[in-house]
């Protein structure tokens, strides 16, 4: 099977394809022979009932410095590819979900990975609430009085905002930390939604796990240490990857929540477990790929075409499409 494949994420040339989960998603796309497209979030667009973008024809080489080869812009329905891969990496905002509202008038006849109307309906750090005894003790409030109560409670805190990225501005509190009401203004003047505050897991120093589920399944999990004078794991922020097996516990997080991943068609999602904790369910651009496949792990990318493959098969197939029609009935 040879699929057109549009790809839209941020610019190509500023990746770090050591670690990039979608050039992974592109080295393999291309090695079965998928055509690729490439276009940035600030070409797509809607004329009338058209989703458009300007796109460029691209071939991908795992070489630093010279990753990338663009051809030349064309205007395109994108309606006319097999899959879209929706993969620019948050924040999570209004910008954002304008593409996900653009994106999914071409859903599913166009296979968008991941669905954008549950991307857009599934936050990180909101989504993950549904699961709320799989997670440490969490509040999402910009209530004073309610962190206050929640300090009290709990001691030690972590507080981070809520539609953050890549560990952007987490702070962790002690009980008795003075700074508690200069980062609430802090927080209070910066962002106008509410934010997390959580219970502080001391065993973040022992990493943070990066799990990555395909189709609702387990398929690869990486351990990201944070340096020892960060309390983020981040590999972004200076957290180290290391080789790592699922516990008992994190097996049973996966099944929990594998069968709503399912649900919502969000294919390629990375969840992070402290301390056998649930903290995020990552839907936007996850990461994690490339480290996980370094130490001798499962080929994820490989796992994720395997699916996209069979799900355009079933699209295709006149049988596929009455087992999905029955399946709906």
């Amino acid at each position: 099977m040879k699929l057109n494949v549009a790809v839209q994420m941020d610019p190509i040339e500023r990746i770090n394809i050591r670690g990039d989960s979608t050039f992974a998603l592109l080295l393999e796309a291309q090695q079965r022979g998928h055509a690729l497209a490439y276009y940035t979030p600030d070409r797509l667009a809607m004329r009338g009932s058209k989703v458009l973008a300007t796109v460029q024809a691209l071939r991908v080489r795992d070489q630093e410095g010279d990753h990338f080869t663009l051809g030349e812009r064309k205007r395109t329905e994108l309606a006319g590819f097999d899959v879209v891969l929706l993969r620019q990496d948050p924040p999570f905002d209004l910008a954002y979900i304008t593409t996900t509202h653009l994106l999914e008038r071409i859903h599913p006849k166009t296979l968008v990975v991941n669905d954008p109307t549950e991307v857009r309906n599934a936050p990180e750090k909101m989504f993950v609430m549904e699961f709320p005894d799989l997670m440490p003790p969490t509040l999402i409030t910009r209530d004073l009085a309610e962190i206050k109560a929640f300090r009290a409670e709990h001691g030690d805190i972590v507080m981070k905002p809520l539609y953050g990225k890549g560990g952007e501005a987490v702070f962790r509190l002690t009980r008795e930390d003075l700074n508690f009401g200069s980062l609430y203004d802090l927080f209070a003047a910066t962002f106008r939604e509410q934010w997390v505050v959580q219970k502080f897991l001391p065993a973040v120093r022992d990493g943070d796990k990066r799990i990555i589920l395909v189709d609702g399944e387990f398929a690869g999990a990486v351990n990201r240490v944070p340096a020892a004078d960060d309390l983020r794991s981040n590999m972004v922020r200076g957290g180290t990857p290391k080789e790592t097996e699922l516990t008992a516990r994190e097996r049973q997080i996966c099944k929990r929540i594998g069968p709503s991943l399912r649900e919502r068609g969000l294919i390629f999602v990375g969840i992070d477990v402290i301390d056998g904790f649930l903290t995020e369910i990552n839907v936007t651009s996850p990461t994690g790929i490339r480290a996980i496949k370094n130490f001798g792990g499962p080929d994820v990318a490989a796992m994720i075409w395997d699916t996209i493959e069979t799900k355009r098969k079933q699209k295709r197939s006149p049988r596929g499409s009455e087992v999905g029609r029955r399946a709906r009935s």
